[in-house]
């Protein structure tokens, strides 16, 4: 009997598998970080292996995020970004992607903010003391006002990792302690049960400090700035004292005090001081600009948040008739 006759052909190009065990975490960026109210935000959603077929779920993080799909994203966009129109207070966000019939998710992406320092009405939080700059073990404390019956105090932190300070209080209880152990630069503010959020406002721990206020001051009133050293021996006196602003000298003495009388607007800016020679960080000091007619009551309110970023006009007008 003849045998069957057998043809090989030549061997193919290798072709490199990779198993991944755990499911992987995208990357949410937010553009920009902060907000000029009424202004668009976009969100992109990376995954680490890109490759064809994904699809891109939005959410938002607060309260639940399962239960915040952002409109046109319920079956998942082809596009890696998403664009939210008008927004107008602080915000978190999260993004998964899907792939694969039947869909095999990715897991949720870390949380992301959009920050407004704008006072939302039914929502503030308050620093006490109130400014910006603050020594290590200083006693800092922040507090919740607002119209719901519980919030808590979240805040992000300089490496961007976020942390709640507290659990959901009621109202009347919604004053906490800020730990002041080592120098850091955070973020913080209130958040409600519903998804509401209060304005931001950035907290600096440091050994030489720029004394300055964490909320806008009003256009023709007047504001003092400080500067301290946290190491001062007693009856030690600074050799030298320069306060700046936007990086140019405004008074260079002795003096730990800056005063600045009939605040406009051209007084907005980054400030920082300089201690004997050692350096505070820097803080954007905001101005807000009321004019009033005996008429009508018209308010025109300029608020720029102490981060460089965000920059705003907020026109409200509020009409009354005689």
């Amino acid at each position: 009997m003849k045998s069957a006759q057998h043809n090989t052909t030549e061997w193919s190009d290798s072709v490199k598998l990779t198993v991944y065990d755990n499911k992987p975490r995208p990357v949410l960026t937010v553009s920009p970080s902060w907000l000029s109210p009424g202004a668009s935000v976009t969100l992109k959603c990376e995954v680490e292996h890109p490759s064809a077929g994904w699809r891109f779920y939005w959410y938002k993080a607060v309260p639940d995020v399962t239960d915040n799909l952002l409109p046109g994203s319920s079956s998942g966009t082809e596009q890696d970004s998403y664009i939210v129109h008008g927004q107008t207070h602080t915000a978190g966000y999260v993004c998964k992607a899907g792939r694969g019939n039947p869909v095999i998710y990715t897991m949720y992406s870390e949380t992301k903010f959009v920050w407004s320092g704008d006072v939302h009405p039914s929502a503030s939080l308050t620093v006490i003391p109130d400014r910006v700059q603050h020594f290590t073990y200083d006693s800092v404390f922040v507090s919740c006002e607002g119209t719901s019956a519980e919030w808590r105090v979240r805040g992000i932190i300089d490496d961007g990792s976020l942390s709640s300070c507290s659990d959901w209080r009621m109202l009347n209880r919604s004053t906490f302690k800020i730990e002041t152990y080592n120098p850091s630069n955070a973020v913080y503010w209130c958040e409600s049960e519903s998804g509401e959020f209060s304005n931001a406002v950035n907290i600096t721990v440091h050994g030489v400090i720029l004394v300055s206020p964490a909320h806008p001051v009003t256009e023709g009133g007047s504001v003092t700035l400080g500067c301290k050293l946290q190491k001062l021996k007693r009856a030690q006196y600074p050799s030298r004292v320069v306060f700046y602003h936007n990086d140019k000298i405004v008074q260079d003495d002795i003096r730990v005090k800056l005063n600045i009388t009939a605040v406009s607007k051209s007084d907005e800016g980054f400030y920082r001081c300089e201690y004997s020679g050692e350096k505070s960080p820097q803080s954007w000091i905001s101005v807000k600009c009321e004019y009033i007619s005996t008429i009508s009551s018209e308010t025109e309110t300029y608020f720029i948040s102490s981060f460089p970023s965000l920059l705003s006009c907020d026109l409200r007008a509020h009409k009354t008739h005689h």
